[in-house]
């Protein structure tokens, strides 16, 4: 058995430097799978994406998997990847698996919420309100070095990590706070801001349309006191107002605390973001 990859499809290529490729997996020259590699549009081209990876059922179990994956992770190199990343559906088990076995660790993963009709009450002595204009231009300074930071942390490179930031901030505000489709909300404690959120109406998988929590931060003096708590459940209220009956989130897998809410709250995996360094 000798397993290789042929180009399936011409390069693609940006003036920025993006590429993309679609592969056949072949077993003796005789295709028995596909693969589609990309460099990674938010981190830039120093970062790769595994877009898809299957063997035919009849040929699996048999290491095929692992070669092709190893041979595009080759072709990464050779476009000047630094790292790759893959997502792998939850229920996926066996994907996850050959991820575990090549060594990718999870990241991150997105999760998702079923919500209910009834809103639930803010705990006495807190309310909200909407985020003032000066409120939010000292946040977006902030919010692009923090979440840059975030990704540095956790061994993106700094330039990929600013790239990401800087594009996503961009993408998903570009009117600011009076961007369609987002609601930044503060949370107040006999009048004192303790923390925001920040929810956006947007697709959660194809066809799907809910709530998305893209921020969600408690100052820290005011940590400890089940303020996160608060502020999710004011999300839970912006997206109802939306008719919306799903809220999804993003949740970097060091995030413990973070976890543990959202799974207290009701939140389930959806997506495990998995990475490795080439």
């Amino acid at each position: 058995m000798t397993t290789t990859l042929r180009p399936s499809g011409p390069l693609q290529q940006g003036a920025d430097g993006a590429r993309a490729r679609h592969y056949d997996v072949c077993d003796n020259g005789r295709p028995v799978g596909s693969v589609a590699i990309s460099t990674d549009d938010a981190f830039g081209p120093t970062a790769g994406v595994l877009r898809s990876l299957s063997v035919e059922e009849s040929r699996r179990r048999r290491g095929r998997g692992v070669i092709a994956a190893l041979a595009a992770e080759e072709v990464l190199r050779g476009w000047g990847c630094t790292r790759v990343r893959v997502e792998v559906p939850a229920d996926n088990d066996p994907a996850r698996r050959l991820a575990a076995a090549l060594g990718y660790t999870e990241r991150s993963r997105n999760m998702v919420k079923d919500l209910g009709p009834d809103a639930v009450p803010l705990p006495a002595g807190l309310t909200s309100r909407d985020m003032s204009q000066e409120e939010f231009a000292a946040w977006r300074q902030d919010a692009v070095r923090a979440y840059a930071q975030n990704w540095i942390d956790r061994g993106v490179e700094p330039e990929q990590a600013r790239l990401k930031s800087e594009t996503d901030h961009a993408a998903h505000l570009p009117d600011g706070l009076a961007t369609e489709g987002m609601r930044f909300r503060v949370l107040l404690q006999a009048g004192e801001v303790v923390g925001h959120v920040w929810a956006a109406l947007r697709e959660l998988e194809p066809g799907d349309t809910g709530g998305f929590v893209f921020d969600v931060e408690v100052r820290e003096e005011h940590r400890g006191r089940g303020h996160g708590r608060a502020l999710m459940l004011l999300a839970e209220d912006i997206t109802r107002a939306w008719r919306a009956d799903r809220l999804g989130l993003h949740v970097f897998a060091s995030n413990t605390p973070a976890l543990r809410l959202y799974e207290s709250l009701g939140y389930t995996t959806t997506r495990y973001n998995l990475a490795k360094a080439l």
